[in-house]
């Protein structure tokens, strides 16, 4: 499904680029970005090794992602019908439990709240009862984000990508995508003072915290560092982090000139973006800020 990439001149003048494209992922029929990538697994798994059963250890889009992709399979497919389990957190929030649960509407489809979700889930995929659907190392996952990167490609000569940033696929694909261009398109990611595996290694000048206000940023393995840092490099561009601060600011001006509130995950690339213009970066083209889900 592809999804809108809007420009608004007064947020342009606001922030200080001439052409700042927000690219709505957060439209997306399966509610994020996620959304390209978690069904398209889900679907190789089913056709091409016969598989029923599905895991996934989240609280958030992936989650929400996986209960949509497998929901309307069954509901094209009444005879062979799939499965999907769902671990959460203890300390998951009130309102994203809420949301996840909501969403669900068929029996094939439960949610557990356990004490070590990603353990569980490990588990299940060890014992062979389930494929765990896990984007930060099955690299299946970065087939989905292929068209996005396309997509962004049709923006006439655009400059740079700014996406946030957990396992790092999303930005891997993209670097896949880009770095066979003569003038690669920029990519830049941004990642929380909570969770900066990643970005800290170019962005060094920072003071960690425990928590944030963006919550979706949570691997700090990351598994896909050495792919996303080649990605980052090949394309000359950077890696961000931004505060509390950062992201507060960030929604006041998107809300202020484009009357949309996003969450504080989905405006993440706009607060590394304006980080950036603060650093001294420019560009002679257009920028594409992707708005993830909440």
């Amino acid at each position: 499904m592809k999804t809108p990439q809007q420009t608004y001149n007064t947020l342009n003048k606001a922030i200080g680029i001439k052409d700042i494209y927000l690219k709505r992922e957060d439209l997306h029929k399966y509610g994020s970005h996620k959304g390209r990538s978690i069904p398209m697994m889900i679907k190789w798994y089913v056709k091409k090794e016969n598989k029923r059963h599905f895991v996934i250890s989240s609280s958030g889009n992936a989650a929400l992602a996986a209960i949509h992709a497998v929901e309307q399979h069954n509901k094209n497919n009444p005879e062979k019908q799939i499965n999907l389990h769902i671990y959460i957190g203890q300390k998951i929030n009130d309102k994203k439990k809420r949301k996840l649960e909501k969403a669900i509407t068929q029996s094939t489809t439960t949610l557990e709240q356990v004490e070590r979700p990603k353990q569980m889930a490990f588990q299940k995929e060890k014992e062979g009862e389930a494929i765990y659907l896990r984007q930060s190392t099955d690299d299946l996952a970065l087939e989905g984000y292929m068209e996005l990167a396309r997509e962004l490609k049709k923006i006439p000569n655009l400059q740079a990508v700014f996406v946030a940033t957990s396992s790092g696929t999303t930005a891997q694909a993209l670097g896949d995508i880009y770095k066979e261009d003569k003038h690669p398109i920029q990519i830049h990611i941004i990642q929380t003072t909570s969770c900066h595996p990643i970005a800290s290694l170019f962005d060094t000048e920072i003071e960690s915290k425990d928590t944030s206000t963006a919550g979706a940023i949570v691997d700090h393995i990351a598994h896909r560092k050495e792919h996303v840092v080649a990605a980052i490099k090949n394309t000359h561009g950077f890696g961000w982090v931004v505060t509390n601060e950062d992201i507060k600011n960030a929604r006041n001006i998107v809300r202020e000139h484009t009357k949309i509130d996003f969450s504080s995950n989905g405006v993440l690339s706009i607060a590394g973006l304006q980080k950036a213009i603060k650093k001294g970066w420019s560009w002679k083209g257009p920028v594409a800020c992707i708005i993830s889900g909440e």
